[in-house]
């Protein structure tokens, strides 16, 4: 397996993300994701879906710092720097730390897990 299938996911999600659009964001995020906030709190598929949908999240910047993957059999490890900028109730702007596991599911690469860290 080639790094740069990971990376053309990982770049599709970001468009997704940065244009809430949710037909792409479904398609790449698995039905029993599993995904810890910064808050600590444990997101479903389904509540992050909703964030874009119904317009409560608006995401207007995400600048990859740093990004380093590592791949194993049919799963891929993604640890992504950024710098986000936003609307989620009020304006936000910080660096975070994403760690994703992306899983190829009949022949099509899905974000099972993943995690968020505020970075200080």
């Amino acid at each position: 397996m080639d790094e740069t299938i990971i990376i053309a996911c990982e770049e599709r999600l970001r468009s997704a993300m940065l244009s809430s659009n949710v037909e792409v964001l479904d398609e790449l995020i698995a039905d029993d994701l599993i995904f810890v906030n910064q808050f600590g709190q444990i997101l479903s598929k389904e509540i992050d879906l909703e964030a874009h949908r119904s317009g409560n999240l608006k995401i207007t910047e995400i600048d990859i710092l740093d990004q380093r993957i590592r791949l194993f059999d049919m799963l891929a490890v993604t640890v992504t720097r950024v710098t986000l900028t936003g609307i989620f109730g009020t304006p936000f702007e910080g660096e975070f730390c994403y760690t994703r596991v992306w899983e190829c599911r009949i022949g099509k690469w899905k974000i099972v897990s993943g995690h968020c860290s505020s970075v200080a």
